[in-house]
């Protein structure tokens, strides 16, 4: 099986269409906002940062850290190995974020039956999936071999304008290969630089469990090949966890009676990459901040990042995807609403009361609301040191440096303003000072709390429907 099989099949459209979309003006974006770590070794925070990044890695691995995980540690080695299968067509391994109820309905339509064949819910959830994953997507893989040895693909050399990024703060490539002793091409290191954790660790804990698909496996087949040969592919940022922000942020956005929990879910699966020996807690941190800060210019109808011209499979009858189209979505909102609609229909008929009602009907693992928060503020930092001491002690105002990134509640909760949602990512912002907080609008999305931003912007939407049911507007004739 080739080195990227295992990917799923929009990911593996997007590796393969990636030379023809690489440094686009969203990737330039991208890779500016993820630069920080290039420069890292320049100064003793940086080093510091580095450090801690390999030993906290190796410490969640090998189970050593102890996180407030949602099921024992056994388990979660067990979901990790499961995780390693990226479900981008349909979104379908995250979707157990929905809940006992609605995620069971969700999963038994949307299915992989294989690595390249799957159904989903509709044309229009398809389409709107497809799209936004490939538009992360770019993003995340325009970072791959930049930040390893400035090329697009590992050997055609990166444009002017992007090796300027490198150079503008005095940045290098293949930071954790020379950092942790596996410098690009040497013995047992990636041949094109950042090698992984499993390459660089001092120890690493295999495991045996079964893949999403039932079958016996091994974690090695996911680091290694024969599923997915991760050897000779940069480590930063984590593509796995950019594609779990992305498409747990859709169907947060999409049920957002669920949107809590749906972002507890892409924290967990980011985090299982840790577990798996895939990724550096960096590399995380990394794919999170491109999938917030690509949906949220989705969410804007950011010229940049719509009319872009995707390929996506085409579902036949709602059961299974034909030949692959293009896809141009010109206006996002409306193609969230387009699929919004769909998926309430859907999930109505499926559990036979309101989304509300079937949302709040939960016995799995994201039912303790407390126990979500614990593991999502533990992925908020990983406990990494800081770096940008300029903003570790103050609320950067999200509304001045990235006034988009509202969108990522206003979409969800409509009666909130965009003022408002700016607000509140701003008041409930996690800690700063990071290696990607470097006050830029990028950096800021590195430190959005979503999870206590989701809760406080619930909470004001549920308080103005009541107020409406109470105290309904007046009419003319009541004047």
């Amino acid at each position: 099986m080739s080195r990227i099989a295992g990917l799923g099949l929009s990911a593996l459209l997007t590796v393969v269409s990636l030379g023809a979309e690489a440094q686009s003006p969203p990737n330039m974006t991208a890779l500016t906002g993820l630069a920080p770590v290039a420069a890292l070794p320049n100064t003793p925070e940086g080093r510091a940062a580095l450090d801690a990044n390999l030993k906290i890695t190796g410490d969640i691995q090998t189970g050593m850290f102890k996180q407030p995980l949602l099921m024992s540690f056994p388990e979660q080695q067990r979901l990790a190995l499961r995780d390693s299968f990226i479900t981008d067509g349909n979104a379908t391994q995250l979707a157990d974020g929905l809940g006992s109820t609605l995620g069971a309905a969700y999963q038994a339509k949307a299915q992989y039956k294989d690595f390249q064949t799957f159904t989903n819910v509709s044309q229009a959830v398809a389409d709107l999936l497809g799209y936004t994953n490939n538009i992360a997507k770019s993003d995340s893989n325009a970072g791959k071999y930049f930040f390893a040895n400035a090329t697009t693909n590992g050997k055609k050399p990166v444009s002017e304008p992007a090796n300027a990024i490198l150079s503008a703060n005095g940045g290098t490539t293949d930071v954790f290969g020379k950092s942790y002793g596996r410098p690009a091409g040497s013995q047992g290191a990636d041949a094109y630089g950042n090698s992984r954790p499993f390459q660089t660790e001092p120890r690493l804990i295999a495991f045996r469990s079964e893949d999403y698909f039932g079958r016996a496996s091994h974690s090695l087949d996911w680091l290694r090949g024969p599923n997915q040969n991760l050897f000779d592919s940069p480590s930063y940022p984590s593509g796995h966890t950019t594609y779990g922000y992305t498409e747990a942020l859709v169907l947060a956005i999409l049920v957002p009676d669920r949107y809590q929990q749906m972002i507890t879910r892409a924290a967990e699966y980011g985090n299982d990459r840790i577990v798996m020996g895939a990724h550096y807690a960096m590399d995380v941190l990394g794919g999170r901040a491109t999938a917030l800060h690509a949906v949220a210019h989705l969410l804007a109808n950011d010229p940049a990042y719509v009319g872009q011209t995707r390929k996506n499979p085409a579902v036949i009858n709602e059961m299974s995807h034909g030949p692959d189209k293009e896809i141009v979505i010109t206006d996002y909102p409306a193609a969230l609403k387009a699929a919004g609609a769909d998926l309430e229909a859907f999930l109505k008929d499926a559990c036979g009361a309101s989304i509300a009602t079937c949302a709040a009907t939960d016995n799995g693992r994201f039912k303790d609301s407390k126990a979500n928060e614990a593991l999502y503020n533990t992925t908020q930092t990983y406990d990494l040191p800081v770096v940008h001491r300029e903003t570790a002690d103050t609320k950067e105002d999200v509304g001045k440096l990235a006034p988009e990134a509202g969108h990522l509640l206003t979409a969800a909760f409509p009666s909130i303003t965009l003022a408002e949602a700016n607000a509140i990512l701003t008041e409930t912002q996690g800690p700063g000072g990071g290696f990607l907080d470097n006050g830029s609008g990028f950096g800021v999305y590195a430190r959005l709390n979503l999870y206590a931003a989701a809760g406080r912007a619930a909470a004001i939407a549920a308080s103005r429907v009541r107020t409406e049911v109470i105290d309904p507007p007046r009419t003319e004739r009541d004047r």
